[in-house]
C-alpha cells in the first residue's frame, strides 16, 4: 500500500515535466517560424522611385507676385453744381469716351446763358454804332466841319464800347460752357463703377459721382529684387523688349504675355526691391485691375545656357 502511494507521487512530477517540455518545444517551433518570416521580409530590397537627370538648354526666368492696375483711372466729378436729374449708365458696364453719365438740371444755366447772350448782343450793337459815328466824324473832319477833339472823343468811346462788347461775349461763352457742363461725360473708354450719387441729390464740384477705369491695355506691377534689376533694368531702360508672362490665381502656368514697360530709377534701401511694371494686352477683358498676379520675368535676351534638370518634387524647401 505504501509502495503504491509512492509511485503516484513520482508519476505526477514526471507528467508535469513532460507537459512543460512539450510546451517548450511548441514555443521554440513558433519562434523559429516567426524568425523565418522576419528574415524573409527584411531580406528583400526596399522599392524606390528614380528619375533621370536631364541636361537641356534653358532661358533664365524669375517669378514674383504682383497686382494688376488700370492704365487710366478717373474719378468723375461735376464742374458745376446743381440737382442730378438723370443717371445714364448701368453700374459695372463698359462706357465710351464722350458718353453722358449724369445730367444736372440745365434750366438755371440756360437762363444765365440767355441773359449773357442778350448782354453781349447789346454791347456789340453799341460798339457798332460808335464805329459808324467815328467814320462819320472823320468825314466831317476832312471837310473841316468839326474839330479834331470830337473825332478823338468818338475814337476813345469806340474803344471802350468794343472792350465792353468783348467782355460781354466772354461772359456769354462762359455761361454757354457752364450749360454744357450740366452733362457729365466719360473722359475715357473703360468700365464704370456704381453711381455714388443718385437722381435728385444736390451736388457740387467736390462730390465724386463715380469712377471709370480703362481695361485695355492693363498694367502688372511688382517689386523685383536687386539681382533682377541688375539683370534686366538697364535693358528695359534702353527700350529693348523684356518678356513678362502673367498667370492669375485660378490659372496654371503663365498664359498671358506682355512686355516690361517701366523700371523705377532707384532701389528701396529698406526692402532691397525696385518697382517694376509690365504692359499686357487685355482685349478679352480677362484681366481686371486689382487682381493678384503671378509674374514670370524673362531674361535679357541672352542665349540659352545648358543646365542639369531634376524633378521639382525631389527638392525640399524650408
Amino acid at each position: 500500500m505504501k509502495s503504491t502511494n509512492q509511485l503516484k507521487r513520482f508519476a505526477r512530477p514526471l507528467a508535469t515535466a513532460m507537459a512543460l517540455a512539450g510546451l517548450a518545444a511548441i514555443g521554440l517551433s513558433g519562434c523559429e517560424q516567426a524568425v523565418g518570416k522576419v528574415t524573409e521580409v527584411g531580406g528583400g530590397a526596399a522599392p524606390v522611385t528614380v528619375a533621370t537627370v536631364l541636361e537641356k538648354s534653358i532661358a533664365e526666368t524669375q517669378e514674383f507676385s504682383g497686382r494688376l492696375e488700370a492704365v487710366e483711372h478717373v474719378d468723375i466729378r461735376s464742374r458745376v453744381g446743381g440737382f442730378i436729374i438723370a443717371v445714364n449708365f448701368k453700374p459695372g458696364s463698359e462706357v465710351k469716351k464722350g458718353d453722358v453719365l449724369f445730367v444736372i438740371d440745365p434750366r438755371p444755366f440756360q437762363a444765365e446763358m440767355s441773359r449773357a447772350e442778350a448782354a453781349a448782343n447789346s454791347a456789340r450793337a453799341k460798339a457798332d454804332l460808335a464805329k459808324l459815328e467815328l467814320a462819320r466824324a472823320e468825314r466831317l473832319l476832312a471837310d473841316k466841319a468839326i474839330a479834331q477833339r470830337e473825332v478823338d472823343e468818338k475814337a476813345s468811346g469806340l474803344k471802350e464800347l468794343d472792350a465792353n462788347a468783348r467782355a460781354a461775349q466772354a461772359s456769354f461763352d462762359a455761361a454757354k460752357l457752364n450749360l454744357s457742363y450740366t452733362q457729365v461725360h466719360s473722359p475715357i473708354n473703360g468700365r464704370v463703377s456704381k453711381a455714388e450719387v443718385t437722381t435728385g441729390n444736390l451736388i457740387d464740384g467736390a462730390v465724386v459721382l463715380t469712377s471709370v477705369v480703362s481695361s485695355n491695355p492693363i498694367y502688372a506691377s511688382f517689386d523685383g529684387d536687386e539681382d533682377t534689376y541688375l539683370r534686366v533694368g538697364r535693358v528695359a531702360q534702353k527700350g529693348q523688349p523684356v518678356t513678362v508672362k502673367i498667370g492669375l490665381a485660378n490659372e496654371s502656368g503663365f498664359p498671358h504675355e506682355g512686355k516690361l514697360e517701366f523700371v523705377d530709377n532707384r532701389l528701396d534701401s529698406a526692402t532691397g526691391s525696385v518697382r517694376m511694371r509690365a504692359t499686357l494686352d487685355n482685349a478679352d477683358n480677362t484681366l481686371v485691375p486689382g487682381l493678384f498676379a503671378r509674374i514670370q520675368l524673362g531674361g535679357n535676351n541672352a542665349a540659352p545656357s545648358k543646365a542639369a534638370l531634376i524633378s521639382e518634387r525631389a527638392i525640399g524647401t524650408d
